[in-house]
């Protein structure tokens, strides 16, 4: 059975006062509509995507994110256009974003172009542009820690 793409993902925040106000800029930038919102959560569709934000609950609630640990390493939006990473970083520089790197090629795929950035709990967000189908062909392979791979 061949899935037709991920319906939605849910991010947990510690501090949900800090993390929706991000939330809405970045969507609202990439046109991601406001489905549902009270002052702990909220819901974004767009882009054949869609996103929760959720608070984190006790005693998980100090916890800092870590990368490495089991779960979310990261999340990354795919990109029309190399000029859309750029767009995006230049929006991100305006609302103050911590960039852990602008924009830049990178060797994952043949064209690959991305920032990757932090949401104000740490979590690790990216937007891509990999030009033509890069990845996305049946014969791909997609190696992104380097362990040896069989043909």
């Amino acid at each position: 059975m061949k899935i037709n793409g991920i319906a939605h993902i849910v991010l947990t925040v510690n501090r949900p006062e800090l993390a929706l106000p991000f939330y809405e800029r970045l969507f609202g930038f990439l046109e991601l509509k406001t489905v549902f919102r009270h002052e702990r959560g909220a819901y974004f569709i767009g882009g054949k995507t869609a996103v929760a934000i959720v608070p984190a609950e006790t005693p998980h609630d100090q916890a800092a994110f870590v990368q490495t640990r089991i779960g979310l390493h990261h999340l990354c939006f795919r990109a029309y256009a190399r000029e859309d990473v750029d767009r995006l970083h230049a929006h991100l520089c305006e609302m103050g974003a911590k960039i852990v790197h602008p924009p830049e090629d990178g060797p994952w795929a043949p064209g690959y172009y991305s920032v990757l950035f932090e949401d104000p709990d740490g979590i690790r967000l990216e937007m891509n542009h990999v030009p033509g189908k890069g990845l996305l062909t049946d014969e791909a392979r997609f190696n992104p820690v380097g362990y040896d791979v069989e043909s």
